[in-house]
């Protein structure tokens, strides 16, 4: 007569032996991920990665808050300026500021704004100064706008 089950702990012997087995494989699977760029066996596989070669481009965000600061000071009241701050806000950007000073003076012939504000971004807090001047087709041209 031939023995065709096994016992209960034979089996379930087995089964802790292929679970142990299973765990050990997962954590070494696991584990090479993590080593692989260590170089533990003096491997060519280098990376190397040189920021200085990204070219820098203008701040497309500093353009629109340039914009902003110009349409506040050239629609502004000069006679309401000068006893409170012109506020200015750029919703596309986050960005905002305090106009705290204008001055309206002819600049070879055009009327020029001379102007300091502030700028509050995600890049900090930053004053500028700048001049917006009438052209002869009756629009306003920033022509300076630096930081302090």
């Amino acid at each position: 007569m031939a023995v065709i089950a096994k016992t209960v702990g034979r089996t379930s012997q087995t089964r802790a032996f292929a679970a142990k087995g299973l765990a050990i494989i997962a954590v070494v699977a696991t584990l090479s991920g993590c080593t692989s760029s260590l170089d533990l066996f003096g491997g060519d596989k280098v990376d190397r990665m040189s920021t200085g070669t990204i070219p820098v481009k203008s701040n497309p965000t500093s353009t629109s808050d340039e914009v902003t600061v110009q349409n506040a000071v050239s629609s502004a009241d000069l006679s309401k300026v000068t006893t409170s701050p012109l506020p200015w806000a750029n919703t596309t950007t986050g960005s905002a500021g305090v106009v705290s000073h204008i001055r309206e003076a002819r600049n070879q012939g055009h009327i020029c704004r001379d102007f300091t504000t502030t700028r509050h971004s995600f890049e900090g807090i930053a004053q500028f100064t700048g001049q917006t001047c009438l052209t002869n087709s009756g629009d306003w041209m920033l022509t300076s706008f630096d930081r302090q």
